[in-house]
């Protein structure tokens, strides 16, 4: 089984952990990932549930743009990331399991697995993932105008951010890393640890 949890990207000159949030975190439940110059921290947060207010109580704890990872098994994450200023985007990442997740079965559907394993099933797959897709340019817009509300100088131009929220990976907590990168963020001494 892979990683199912949050990735918590923010910048901060303390320890993201001290943030009033995490106050209640079991230590256990978090790994921190080697952190990238200039303060920004990534967390991997192995339990809790993540509300959608968290994000603006970090952001207005640290001062700083921040993003949240909500991923499932290692296979799909959907990115949310909030400026100081409230503006807010999102992209999935490895859209193909987004849209199998995200796929509507039928109501007249009684057993689920048989129902996978139908031509329709595929074919609701390829609607869900075309709409997906569609979304990818608005998405990457967003993360850049995002990473520069952050402070960083992105040397990515939008059709790569694209390409990367298309692309698939066998671990998304490497897609999220590579997004980061490509977005213009200060790489890590060391990549992301492997889940």
């Amino acid at each position: 089984m892979g990683f199912s949890g949050h990735l918590v990207f923010a910048r901060s000159e303390r320890p993201l952990l001290e943030a009033p949030l995490f106050a209640s975190t079991d230590p256990d439940d978090v790994h921190e990932w080697q952190p990238r110059p200039g303060g920004w921290q990534t967390l991997q947060w192995e339990q809790g549930i993540w509300e959608d207010e968290h994000l603006s109580t970090l952001v207005e704890w640290t001062g700083a743009p921040a993003c949240v990872a909500d991923v499932s098994d290692s296979s799909v994450a959907l990115v949310t990331g909030l400026d100081a200023d409230g503006h807010r985007w999102q992209a999935w990442l490895n859209l193909d399991n987004a849209a199998a997740l995200l796929v509507e079965e039928p109501e007249d559907v009684d057993d689920v697995s048989l129902w996978i394993a139908t031509p329709e099933f595929e074919e609701a797959i390829g609607h869900k993932r075309a709409e997906i897709d569609a979304e990818v340019p608005a998405d990457a817009e967003g993360a850049l105008i995002w990473a520069s509300a952050a402070g960083v100088r992105a040397t990515a131009h939008q059709s790569w951010i694209e390409e990367l929220l298309r692309a698939q990976e066998t671990f998304v907590e490497e897609l999220f890393d590579a997004l980061l990168d490509e977005l213009g963020f200060p790489k890590a001494a060391h990549s992301a640890p492997q889940p």
